[in-house]
């Protein structure tokens, strides 16, 4: 399974227009990316959706089979996707519209190569936000589990060993330093002990 990082620097472009897809390739020059995949309607691009998680989808609409707006909202659902809709300038006002509170960032078309660059850049920065935040969960996930197993131990200590609770805390920091281990690997192995 790709890791949390590769998954953020993948691409998904969803195209009917090769003069679009040709830009964002000169955009995304020269950077570190896992994966830049694409696909010239909506079913394929649903697909793709389904089969693969990607950290930014870029849409231009119209696609041959739909407008794509749909495709695009449907693709900021995930939680971690951050997702560009390139749509005609006669139709941005409406797109912008409908789409901006579902998380889609829209660009009118023609698109100025600085400013899809601008939008390009944005979507990075989000994404190492996202990273950013993904590391601090799995990092208070970590040290939850731990006063989980800790806690756990200090009380069996507290019943089993009939030891007060700051003196279940001390044994159990004491175990560690003597071991020089950690507080949770002391932990698991007093409850291996004790269960």
């Amino acid at each position: 399974m790709p890791g949390e990082g590769e998954r953020l620097n993948s691409i998904l472009i969803i195209s009917g227009q090769e003069a679009f897809t040709a830009a964002v390739r000169k955009t995304l020059a020269g950077r570190r990316l896992s994966s830049v995949d694409v696909r010239t309607n909506a079913a394929a691009g649903r697909r793709c959706l389904l089969e693969k998680d990607y950290g930014i989808v870029l849409v231009n609409c119209p696609l041959p089979d739909e407008f794509g707006h749909e495709l695009a909202m449907d693709a900021a659902e995930r939680e971690t996707t951050s997702v560009l809709a390139a749509v005609p300038e006669e139709v941005f006002e409406s797109v912008l519209e409908h789409v901006t509170d579902r998380g889609v960032l829209v660009l009118p078309k023609p698109l100025a190569v600085n400013r899809l660059d601008r939008a390009v850049r944005y979507l990075f920065a989000e994404q190492a936000k996202v990273r950013h935040l993904l590391a601090r969960i799995a990092g208070l996930t970590e040290k939850t589990e731990e006063l989980r197993i800790v806690s756990r131990a200090k009380l069996l200590l507290m019943d089993k060993m009939h030891m007060t609770e700051d003196e279940a805390h001390r044994f159990i920091g004491k175990q560690a330093m003597n071991s020089g281990i950690s507080r949770r690997k002391a932990a698991e192995g007093i409850l291996d002990e004790l269960e």
